[in-house]
Parts: C-alpha cells; structure tokens; sequence
C-alpha cells in the first residue's frame, strides 16, 4: 500500500476540518502518483473511490484501461458530498444559487464556491471517461442521478467481514446485563439522529433501561443527557460488538440520508434488532418490522413508540433479532465481492472488443 500526500495538504486554510481537503479537479501529485502505480502494475481496471477519481481521469488519454467507481456519498453531484442543505436541512437536489450559498457555508472563505463550480465540470468529466459506477445504496445511486445517465450503474453495498454473523462476543458491558439496555453507537450529532433519540428516551418512564451511548463528540453534540444514559468515548470494535450483541435492541436513528451505515449492519450481525429510520441506505438494509422498526428522521414522539412497543415484545425482539442475522448475510464480504470482481470482468470485456 501506496499512502501518497495531495497537493493541498500543505494548504490549511483550504480546509476547516481535520481531513485534509480533496479538490474535485486532478491533484497533480496524486495524479503523478497513480500514473506510477499503473505503469508498474499494469493493472486490468483502475478501482477508484469518490473524487480520488479525478486524478485518475488524465490517464484515459493514453491509457486504455476500464475505470470503475464507487460512490460513496453524494459527491458526483453534491459539493459537499452530504445532499445537506446548509448542513442541518436534507437537501432536495442540486440548484445553483442554493448550492453556492450552501458550500460557501460548509467550506472557508472562496473555497465553496470554487468547489461547487469545480464539481459541477468533474460531474461531465467523470461521465466522459468512467466505464461503470458503483453505488453503496439505491439512495446513493438515485440522489447521485445515476439513472438518468449514460454510464451504466450497479447498487453495490459496503461489505463486514463474514466471521462477524455468529461471533461470540463474550460477556455484555461492565455494569450492564444481556437484554437489559438499549445501545446508540456513533457520532454525537444531531444528524446521526441523537437529538431525537435523547428526546425519545426522556419521555420513558422512570423505570426505563439504561441507554449506552457510544460515539465521539462533535460541535452539535447535545450538553444534556437524561438520567438513565450511561455516555462512552468511542470503543474498541470488539467492545462494539458485544455491547450490540447483549443490548435489547440498538437505535440509530439517522436524520440524513446515511449513505451505507457499517454500524447498522454490524448491530444486525449480532442477531440485534435496530430502530432506525429510512434514510439513505438504511432502506436497503432494514424492512419494518422485519429486521427492526423504521419510524420519521428527527420525529422523537414516533421514535418514544416504537423504543416503548419494542421493550415490552420480548418476543418480537427475539424474531426480529433472528432476521436481522440473517438479512446482514447478504452484506458479508463472501456475498458482497464476488459481486465486484464480476463487474471487473464486465468492463475488461467489453474494452476487448
């Protein structure tokens, strides 16, 4: 493995977060860097992710090598890659004057705009050179407006590692008992739904189950935490996983449109059932009252009914937990890559002819 620096690590104030910021226009470094690789390797097809593609483009002029890319997010047609307007609203789509006011918000300075108006050029030029899109989730494939292009597209999920469907976990969390707490894992934000959920929980009872949550603080994160919420720094996977795999239930109740969430699917790879929302590709993973309950992004009195409805189903809970195992087999990488490697042989066939 390769780890090669872009052009614009060295520039700071481009950016105001802690990932470096990545142009939707060719870095000449990283360009330079993946032109190397292609020589050396003399790959079959190039595999690119998100807007790391655009460095790859340039090499299409001389090179006849198929390029595949998996999209992510939304970032084919959203220069924030969130489909966020102004990062609190879901966003309907792309249009202009909305669209610079947004990044002009999300970036620093000049960069907003630039990055949309970069973007916007990426879009026509990515759908020039790339031979087949791959999309983590139908929301992802259709926010992205795959369909309505020309390069075919295939709906392609992220992938867990096979040995996570029956692992045996060990023992629930320190102070916690098997089936007897509800679990939050993941940022601390009010578009990973914990607004909505603390809003849900305080209006249990007295008597209700502790609710673990697990995740990294971040400058939306609620100051407030109802009794009964037993808050942790993020945890060890393994910790991760057998707090999913003793928890009553887990809640992830996402108000954006969550492009593949890993974590929903390793909840349900430990026989877990998962209240969540319909959001992104939530929806691919979750049929309510299947696998889990679905209720409203951000809607904490549905969120109260189906967390109280679900608590008193012992029953139900064990059904759905059951199913969820099951449904998260189709997202194993022993399911999921084969999946892959046909579309690499797709494209390497039809560049042969």
């Amino acid at each position: 493995m390769r780890l090669v620096r872009p052009t614009t690590a060295g520039l700071p104030l481009l950016y105001t977060t802690d990932r470096v910021y990545a142009p939707p226009v060719p870095d000449p470094l990283v360009a330079a860097a993946i032109a190397r690789i292609v020589r050396e390797v003399k790959p079959d097809v190039i595999h690119a992710h998100n807007w790391i593609v655009n460095s790859a483009l340039p090499l299409r002029r001389y090179l006849d090598v198929p390029i595949v890319v998996t999209l992510h997010d939304y970032s084919h047609v959203c220069a924030t890659k969130r489909m966020m307007f102004m990062g609190e609203l879901v966003c309907s789509g792309p249009a202009l004057s909305r669209c610079i006011r947004c990044t002009r918000n999300h970036y620093s300075g000049v960069v907003g705009p630039l990055t949309f108006a970069a973007n916007r050029g990426g879009t026509r030029r990515r759908d020039r050179a790339v031979d087949r899109y791959l999309a983590v989730s139908n929301a992802v494939a259709r926010l992205n407006r795959l369909d309505s292009g020309r390069i075919p597209y295939e709906v392609v999920p992220n992938f867990i590692p096979d040995e996570l469907i029956g692992a045996e976990p060990g023992g629930p969390p320190d102070g916690l008992v098997s089936d007897g707490y509800l679990v939050f894992v993941g940022d601390l934000s009010l578009d990973k739904g914990i607004g909505a959920l603390l809003g849900a929980y305080e209006r249990l009872p007295d008597h209700r189950p502790p609710l673990l949550v697990v995740g990294r603080r971040t400058a939306d994160s609620p100051s407030y935490f109802p009794p009964g919420v037993i808050l942790s720094e993020p945890r060890a996977h393994a910790e991760i996983m057998r707090a999913f795999a003793h928890a009553s239930f887990a809640v992830l109740p996402s108000t954006w449109h969550d492009p593949c969430p890993t974590v929903v699917l390793e909840a349900m790879a430990s026989g877990t059932p998962v209240i969540s929302t319909p959001m992104g590709g939530i929806a691919d993973m979750i049929t309510g009252g299947r696998e889990g309950v679905l209720v409203p992004p951000a809607d904490p009195v549905a969120l109260h009914d189906a967390i109280e409805h679900l608590l008193a189903d012992g029953t139900r809970r064990a059904r759905m937990g059951t199913a969820a195992k099951e449904r998260a087999k189709e997202f194993t990488a022993s399911r999921v890559v084969p999946r892959i490697e046909e579309v690499y042989r797709e494209v390497v066939r039809a560049s042969l002819r």
